[in-house]
């Protein structure tokens, strides 16, 4: 079943945005973890990936250093220009069932995009 609405509490997005922060002027990356049920994530937290890497205009990691883990809902990195919009090469890299998106300066809800693999948007809320 294809998302049809994501949840985040508030604390994840803080820490979506703190960390964007930290690594601004880079671009930072995080996975993202939580549960589906009937279309709708719920997004419970999120997990440094080890030895990613991180540029003005990249950042990566590698899903083989991961254990197997069946919470991990997608990834979300960050765009230090302001855009949130995923890029070409954020679709083609896309994994999992969401990608979210926080875009400089990273201060409120307006700051983050939600898209699904193919980069249509998906609605979301802060709880």
């Amino acid at each position: 079943m294809p998302v049809q609405r994501v949840i985040f509490s508030k604390e994840v997005v803080n820490s979506l945005f703190t960390y964007s922060r930290m690594a601004y002027p880079n671009e930072g990356i995080l996975l993202l973890r939580g549960k589906t049920k009937k279309g709708v994530v719920e997004v419970t937290g999120v997990v440094i990936p080890p030895l990613a890497s991180h540029g003005a205009a990249f950042s990566s990691f590698s899903w083989w250093m991961l254990p197997v883990d069946l919470s991990y809902l997608g990834v979300a990195h960050s765009h230090p220009s302001g855009n949130h919009s995923p890029s070409q090469q954020d679709l083609l890299h896309a994994t999992g069932k969401l990608m979210v998106i926080m875009g400089y300066p990273y201060a409120t809800v307006d700051n983050l995009g939600v898209y699904d693999h193919n980069g249509n948007t998906i609605p979301f809320e802060v709880r």
